[in-house]
């Protein structure tokens, strides 16, 4: 069976090292505890290296030091990515002020992943953001992406 492709936008990398968030950050790591156990694929971006590189250094090495252990793939930057990211701006999924986000919905959509996984709620997972941007994918020849945090992705056993 395969295993779903989830792209994992740098909020969720963040939350592994929040102390402030506790409840989110138990959710994230969860989250990871079943990506260690082989539930998922996981896929980053340059993107999310870029913001990764803009943190300050004891952030950075802790993002970079969980992203060697988890070990996602990391997409590359493309015209298919460029030109979806730009579609989504012109069609008013998210300002400009915010491309970063639309960067990591284009990667997810044009890499046919099954979600992209985020905590970032005030732009990302969000009913607009999900539907302008699946409208956009639908009219360009692009899957529907599902946006999901990682404590939606997590199985809880009761």
């Amino acid at each position: 069976m395969r295993k779903p492709k989830l792209y994992l936008e740098t909020s969720v990398w963040n939350f592994l090292f929040a102390d402030d968030a506790p409840d989110k950050r138990k959710a994230t790591e969860e989250f990871f505890d079943e990506v260690e156990a082989g539930k998922y694929d996981i896929y980053i971006s340059e993107t999310v290296r870029a913001e990764i590189f803009n943190a300050v250094l004891p952030k950075q090495e802790k993002l970079n030091s969980a992203i060697a252990r988890y070990k996602p793939v990391e997409l590359e930057f493309d015209d298919d990515v460029r030109q979806l990211a730009q579609l989504y701006l012109d069609n008013g999924v998210l300002s400009a002020k915010h491309f970063n986000d639309l960067l990591h919905l284009a990667y997810s959509s044009a890499s046919g992943m099954y979600a992209l996984i985020s905590w970032n709620l005030n732009h990302l997972v969000k009913m607009k953001t999900h539907s302008l941007g699946n409208a956009v994918n639908i009219a360009n020849g692009y899957h529907s992406i599902l946006i999901f945090t990682p404590q939606g992705v997590i199985e809880h056993e009761d």
